[in-house]
């Protein structure tokens, strides 16, 4: 008794005062990691379920921002919570070297130094580039294991590991074999500030104000907002129901062009829209997707007029040279003094893709050296095309989303997909293993990354593969559903025949108070590693994941960190409290209870089951409310309260039933709250004077 009475006193003196974060939670996270305990090959038990999380990779570019902490947050929640149920959990980290973007990134560090890509040799620059993110990813991993990641850094991997490089080529060429490859003249979306292809889903759509001319074309008036590209004009077309121009249909027709008369032929077409402008377009294949498809329909010439740099070429003559933007007003100019345009509507709103990064209107051109992926066809050696095996699979109930609202969203664009072009011209990225790829392309960031969940658990060489395949959740932005996890889900089934994953919870985009969209610009941006240094991680976690529903934008400000950070304080002193009151318990003892005492602990117990059903069902925004409502008002406020006359009376026997209640209730809120806050409950629970204690409060039953 004497040597327990020692070391509560002790318990005590440290536990006094405010609570100070930045004194626990290297300190904890130390703890975690000698443990092994973030690896399911060192967990305790014989439990031989599985609960696997592939860690989205953070783009290996920078640091993290307030959108990482939310995944890394909802995630370890789920990761400690299925441990705690006894789950051999694994949480697989790693990076990505995420192309493109990166490639973006890196040219605004060059321009600050003045630098230009363009001056570097191509090998030079990629290990520069590589330099640069192996640099950010060792900053990016200590800054997500200072939110309390407990993932398992043994088996961490990157998108340019030569094991996964191996297995994303492997994919490339069962594609080849498969037939579900091809090469040939595609239009396609092209940055000509950063001099590569995009997808389509790389391609953002602005609303503009632009002239709608109206030009004389022989004897039709046809309107456009790109006179610049009537150089490659090599068709007027009409709906072929538009009674006005049906004796035009298939004859040839003579105008008055810019480098001089011309003859072209009228073609008649269902995509041609009878109300704009005047119902008659003109078709440019090499510069519009809607005409390069009228082309291939119509077997048109494409005369591309516009180079890759994005300054019209040399079959537009005098106009040689010029940007388009030089072009377009030279041209306009021109046609007006020759009397060929009609009139002008100024104030025409249309969409205008440009790049997602940069924004610079993108120029569609023709390139004959892109790779595509067939999404709709099937592959010699099965019966589902790309798109059919995840429609199907998300049909059938083996893919869940969370929310279930986001399905037909997944279903509406799995319906419109169309082929995919893995191409890009950088130099950042997996190379493409291609004989004729002189210019050295690598494939599309999404590529590598659709194949992540199997290629990381196919090359730990722990036999992963066989023990966490298929893995349970992938837990991602919504924002990315198609970038993304459509992806993966195609190519999962394609490559393992086994879908990558069974639930899909899908988080918003953080706004802050005004429900804005946090921006640089703005001055609204929270530096989530700012915060966890003035308030704690635990506050962060806490003020994440509360209000953040499935699906939704979550929204996030200081006060409300702040709020949390007093809550983390309520738990320490509150503990603190039950502690100083435990020197002389003896924890071996169980006091018979009073009929209040049962009653509180059955409410407890109840309360717990509530928790718990709202934890397997991903509700844990609902789950951390509960409890924090509960700790503070409930144990706090009465509990506690109630709990002051028998604690500080003379009945021994009362005062020790009184101790058992208090900690036994602390006891379970600890393990209730951990997944939530595992800092501050971890430093608490080391100091229990519990029996049957565990190394670690992340590996102690749930309180079920």
């Amino acid at each position: 008794m004497r040597k327990q009475f020692i070391m509560m006193r002790k318990i005590t003196e440290i536990s006094n005062g405010v609570y100070d974060p930045k004194k626990v939670e290297a300190r904890i996270y130390n703890l975690w990691l000698r443990s092994g305990f973030f690896s399911p090959d060192k967990l305790p038990g014989k439990g031989t379920k599985t609960f696997t999380i592939i860690m989205p990779p953070p783009n290996a570019n920078g640091s993290l921002h307030i959108g990482h902490a939310v995944f890394v947050t909802l995630e370890d929640i789920m990761i400690r919570y299925q441990r705690m149920r006894g789950k051999k959990t694994l949480w697989l980290p790693g990076a990505d070297h995420a192309g493109f973007e990166t490639q973006v990134v890196f040219d605004k560090k060059l321009e600050k130094e003045g630098r230009s890509r363009l001056q570097i040799p191509r090998e030079e620059l990629y290990q520069e580039m590589l330099r640069f993110t192996l640099e950010n990813k060792k900053i990016m991993e200590r800054q997500i294991k200072k939110l309390g990641a407990s993932c398992d850094w043994s088996r961490e991997k990157f998108t340019l590991d030569q094991d996964i490089i191996k297995v994303v080529h492997q994919t490339f060429e069962k594609l080849r074999k498969d037939g579900l490859l091809y090469k040939g003249k595609r239009i396609v979306n092209w940055c000509t500030k950063h001099q590569t292809s995009l997808s389509d889903l790389e391609v953002k759509h602005e609303e503009r104000r632009d002239p709608l001319y109206y030009i004389k074309y022989g004897p039709f008036t046809l309107a456009t907002v790109r006179p610049e590209t009537k150089f490659g004009d090599t068709a007027v077309a009409v709906h072929p129901r538009d009674k006005r121009y049906q004796k035009f249909i298939g004859k040839e027709i003579e105008a008055q062009g810019l480098l001089g008369p011309f003859k072209i032929e009228v073609i008649a077409d269902e995509s041609v829209d009878p109300q704009f402008g005047t119902g008659v377009v003109k078709v440019t294949p090499a510069h519009d997707p809607v005409d390069f498809e009228i082309g291939q329909r119509h077997n048109l010439e494409i005369k591309q007029v516009i180079g890759f740099d994005g300054k019209l070429n040399e079959k537009t003559g005098p106009y040689s040279g010029l940007t388009v933007k030089e072009a377009r007003e030279k041209v306009v100019r021109e046609l007006a003094k020759m009397g060929l345009i009609e009139k002008t509507d100024l104030d025409y709103r249309h969409q205008v893709a440009v790049c997602y990064k940069c924004g610079t209107a993108i120029e569609p051109v023709v390139s004959d050296n892109q790779w595509f992926i067939k999404t709709t066809e099937k592959p010699k050696s099965g019966k589902y095309s790309l798109r059919d095996l995840a429609v199907k699979a998300v049909k059938e109930g083996k893919v869940k989303f969370i929310p279930r609202r986001f399905e037909k969203i997944f279903f509406y664009w799995m319906k419109n997909i169309k082929d995919w072009n893995i191409s890009r011209q950088i130099v950042w990225g997996i190379k493409i293993p291609d004989k004729e790829n002189i210019a050295g392309d690598v494939f599309d960031t999404w590529f590598s990354s659709g194949q992540w969940p199997f290629a990381t658990l196919m090359t730990t060489e722990k036999g992963d593969f066989k023990k966490f395949y298929p893995t349970t959740v992938m837990e991602t932005g919504w924002d990315i559903l198609f970038f993304w996890v459509a992806r993966m889900i195609m190519l999962g089934l394609y490559v393992t025949g086994k879908i990558p994953f069974r639930y899909v919870y899908l988080h918003g985009l953080v706004r802050d108070k005004d429900r804005q969209k946090m921006s640089k610009s703005k001055g609204n941006v929270i530096d989530p590693l700012g915060v966890i240094d003035i308030y704690g991680a635990d506050a962060l976690r806490m003020a994440l994941v509360i209000g953040n529903t499935p699906g939704s934008d979550p929204i996030i400000y200081e006060e409300k960190i702040r709020g949390y950070r007093n809550f983390t304080n309520k738990v320490w002193n509150a503990s603190r409290f039950v502690l100083m009151n435990l020197n002389d318990f003896n924890p071996k003892t169980r006091p018979k209870l009073t009929k209040k005492d049962k009653k509180t602990l059955r409410y407890l117990k109840g309360f717990t089951k509530e928790i718990t059903r709202l934890m397997e069902s991903f509700r844990f925004y609902k789950a951390a409310e509960k409890i924090y409502h509960y700790f503070w008002h409930n144990f706090c406020d009465q509990i506690i309260e109630e709990q002051k006359p028998r604690l500080q009376g003379k009945d021994k026997k009362d005062r020790s039933r009184s101790q058992y209640l208090l900690l036994e209730i602390l006891k379970t809120n600890l393990k209730l709250l951990h997944p939530f806050i595992p800092f501050i409950t971890e430093e608490i629970y080391q100091k229990l004077p519990i029996k049957n204690k565990k190394k670690c409060l992340m590996i102690e039953d749930w309180p079920v």
